[in-house]
């Protein structure tokens, strides 16, 4: 208990400011400008990283939908001429590297496929994020944990029984664990956040949240309840086009939510009573002497 791990020149874990990662995903629809924009607007906010998704679309797409007519802003098209519609490719990720460093926020990516890892190898990335999707893929697990970098797993749609497997694949070593339900957007009453909690006395590792909820009100109970790690998706706009953009923080809305995890975390303390200075005159004029 109390382990952290170093990502991108920080600590995360027990003891840590939380690390608050903007989860970019695939909300730029497949643009580098709004990718960048995107970026720019979680450095502004005082975010730690940001995150993007990696696919292999013919790995990740069942072979029945690749001709599936789809309606899309770009027209009608198959299926997978959408997902290739929106995925980046060595020159995007060169763009958004170049781009990343310049604004000195770091990124990195949730990979779908060993093809994705292999893709995402240049980049140098601080760590890897296995998707919930993906928490029982041991092949994929054991693919990223070739890279020596730390991993952040995400547990939405598990039971404990297939997370304790997926750790063990993994080693509870260089790892952080996020508690996760993998609805877009998740109901209140189904995010379950005392499962951070529950996560931290089963693991040996820290413990942070994925959250797809709408609002900020829960993910900032997340971090007063310990979480190591927040990460919300962002947008620049809720309408836009896209399955995450329903769940995602707008900027404005980013920005509150690093400020007041930060006041949170101001405000926790340590757990010892004391009688601050600023408290003394207030004491010496309300509280009377008490008689023998």
């Amino acid at each position: 208990m109390g382990r952290t791990v170093s990502m991108a020149g920080r600590l995360v874990g027990e003891g840590q400011p939380v690390c608050i990662v903007a989860e970019i995903g695939i909300n730029h629809n497949g643009d580098v400008e709004t990718a960048t924009r995107l970026i720019d607007a979680a450095a502004e906010a005082g975010c730690d990283a940001v995150k993007f998704q990696k696919r292999t679309p013919e790995r990740c797409v069942p072979r029945e939908q690749w001709g599936v007519p789809r309606d899309t802003p770009w027209g009608v098209m198959p299926y997978i001429d959408y997902r290739h519609r929106l995925e980046f490719g060595a020159e995007a990720y060169q763009a958004i590297d170049r781009h990343c460093r310049a604004r000195a926020i770091p990124w990195f990516a949730s990979c779908w496929d060993e093809p994705a890892v292999e893709a995402m190898a240049p980049f140098d990335l601080p760590c890897y994020k296995v998707a919930s999707a993906h928490l029982t893929n041991d092949a994929l697990l054991r693919a990223l944990r070739t890279t020596g970098r730390p991993i952040i797993l995400s547990t939405g749609m598990s039971t404990l029984e297939q997370i304790r497997h997926a750790v063990d694949v993994l080693g509870d070593e260089e790892l952080v664990l996020l508690h996760c339900t993998s609805t877009y957007p998740a109901k209140p009453e189904e995010l379950n956040l005392r499962m951070i909690e529950t996560l931290r006395r089963t693991f040996a590792c820290p413990v942070g949240y994925s959250g797809h909820e709408v609002g900020l009100q829960t993910s900032l109970a997340a971090a007063a309840l310990g979480a190591c790690l927040i990460e919300r998706h962002i947008t620049l706009d809720r309408a836009m086009w896209g399955s995450d953009q329903a769940a995602s923080v707008e900027p404005q809305g980013f920005a509150r939510l690093v400020r007041d995890i930060r006041v949170i975390e101001s405000a926790m303390g340590d757990g010892v009573k004391r009688v601050y200075e600023s408290e003394r005159p207030v004491m010496a004029r309300l509280r009377k002497p008490v008689a023998a």
